[in-house]
């Protein structure tokens, strides 16, 4: 007996022994699995949160995979969240991953709600290789240097210092892969605009930044020496801006550094708050003289953006450039939506002022043509147009080209975490704080924004040859759809008929 109860008691010992090796050895393994992700995911490039947030970040892709599988128990369905839903941002996420872009099972859009667009195929299409390459479209036939890019979808401003300077470098490198052209937003011409040699329009705010003297006015100098820049394409003046109409641009203090500053001409750590217009534009004869010097000072294309309110304002300034003849028009209007996005506004303007772009630009297209000008005058139009389908309207409707800012921000990373305003983007797209910009990797976005422009442009080629034309540009109103409230559809070429172009 007493060897059995030494036998037990010696097993029971051993086994404890093992059981404690065995946990002290997990405990090793985990800290040692750990230290190697860790490393993993410092040295990496691919994957911005990781890089970031070591070890922790990538529950996130692990929550993200999950939530395919488990959203339809606890969360919201993929396209009720916003301003931008899970299947926008995952449609642009797999284009800049060049990753798969199918789907199964069936659309998750909701084909019944009033205003919903659907496009109309043709029985016989063209063959996919009968596509054609869309042809340059000049901008500024008046100008010393005219511009004639050839793609239709470009990247929107986004102003340096509102975005990191790696991520300015990504969105060059890319635009350059692209074809495309990168407008600089209000903050003025950086050294990260310029660094990916790619075609630059160049905005000019309310504040001037860039070209301003130390009181705030325009410095001709400094205008004429941007305009003799070979990568400078175009001038854009800014009005007013989607988000915000009737307010300036706002930068908050936080985020003005030394050569933020420099490059604005303003003074270190103060919020840049914008004036809420240009001091030399209070009327339609006063913006055309504007856009004339600027014009006259660069030799290049010059326009302006805006954000629509009352369209009675269009036929005002449709008369003034008549009265003084087609060399004194704009060469392009940018014609931004109620819902477009930015980095800090107040959210009474956010919410409540301006007309969206599925409105305002029918009524701008509409105007211009019937005045004769729709050729003279390009449109750009800009406003949460992030998809194929986006783009494709805005051609169909008239636009010439189509901009967009946030939709690259997702190209390079955005997880659409709202801290823009606040210098904590998780992602380093839009904070100057040297840790979080360390993990966007400039090369490596630089291939997804121009992965982005591909297979959106791909996409919209998709529809084009669905609708039974060769080329994008071909789209019209008669190849889309829009539902009524009564459930039907009616084609937009009936629900927005072009007038005929007006007698002079």
């Amino acid at each position: 007996m007493e060897n059995q109860s030494w036998f037990d008691n010696s097993a029971l010992l051993t086994l404890a022994q093992w059981l404690a090796a065995l946990f002290v050895l997990g405990i090793i393994t985990l800290i040692v699995s750990i230290g190697v992700m860790y490393v993993v995911d410092k040295i990496q490039t691919r994957h911005t949160i990781r890089r970031n947030y070591p070890v922790v970040g990538r529950f996130r892709y692990i929550f993200e995979r999950m939530g395919e599988f488990m959203r339809q128990y606890f969360f919201a369905m993929d396209r009720e969240e916003m301003p931008f839903n899970r299947a926008q941002r995952s449609w642009v996420y797999r284009a800049a991953k060049n990753a798969d872009r199918n789907v199964a099972f069936g659309s998750t859009r909701d084909l019944t709600r009033t205003g919903t667009i659907i496009f109309s195929n043709a029985p016989y299409p063209p063959l996919a290789e009968q596509s054609v390459s869309p042809q340059p479209v000049k901008i500024g036939p008046y100008c010393d240097k005219p511009y004639s890019p050839t793609s239709y979808f470009h990247i929107s401003g986004m102003s340096y210092g509102a975005l990191s300077p790696v991520a300015v470098k990504a969105l060059s490198a890319g635009a350059k892969k692209a074809g495309c052209w990168l407008n600089t937003g209000e903050g003025g011409l950086s050294p990260y605009h310029l660094s990916g040699h790619c075609d630059v329009v160049f905005q000019m705010g309310t504040a001037k930044f860039g070209v301003r003297t130390k009181d705030g006015q325009l410095d001709e100098s400094r205008l004429a020496e941007l305009g003799r820049h070979d990568s400078v394409k175009m001038f854009e003046i800014k009005l007013s801006q989607g988000a915000k109409p009737g307010k300036g641009g706002i930068l908050p203090g936080i985020k003005v550094n030394q050569e933020i500053a420099e490059i604005r001409g303003i003074e270190v750590g103060q919020d840049a708050i914008s004036p809420n217009r240009h001091l030399e534009i209070s009327n339609n004869e006063e913006l055309l003289d504007f856009i004339d010097k600027v014009r006259t000072i660069t030799g290049k294309p010059t326009g302006f953006k805006f954000v629509m309110g009352d369209p009675s304002w269009i036929d005002e300034l449709v008369d003034s450039i008549l009265n003084r003849g087609e060399e004194a028009a704009p060469d392009f209007i940018t014609l931004d939506s109620a819902d477009g996005g930015t980095g800090a506004a107040p959210q009474p303007l956010i919410d409540y002022v301006g007309l969206k772009l599925s409105e305002s630009l029918p009524i701008l297209v509409d105007k211009l043509t019937e005045a004769g000008l729709h050729e003279r005058i390009r449109i750009i139009c800009s406003g949460k147009m992030i998809s194929p389908a986006d783009v494709a309207w805005a051609i169909a409707m008239g636009a010439d080209f189509v901009v967009s800012a946030r939709g690259f921000m997702f190209s390079l990373g955005c997880i659409q975490a709202m801290q823009c305003n606040k210098n904590t983007c998780p992602t380093g797209v839009t904070t100057d704080d040297p840790k979080l910009q360390r993990g966007l990797d400039p090369q490596d976005k630089s291939e997804r924004v121009a992965n982005y422009h591909k297979y959106l442009e791909y996409g919209v080629n998709i529809i084009a040859h669905s609708c039974g034309v060769t080329d994008p540009r071909q789209l019209n109103r008669r190849h889309a759809r829009v539902i009524k409230p009564d459930g039907e559809s009616i084609s937009l070429a009936d629900r927005y008929p072009l007038p005929p172009v007006r007698r002079r």
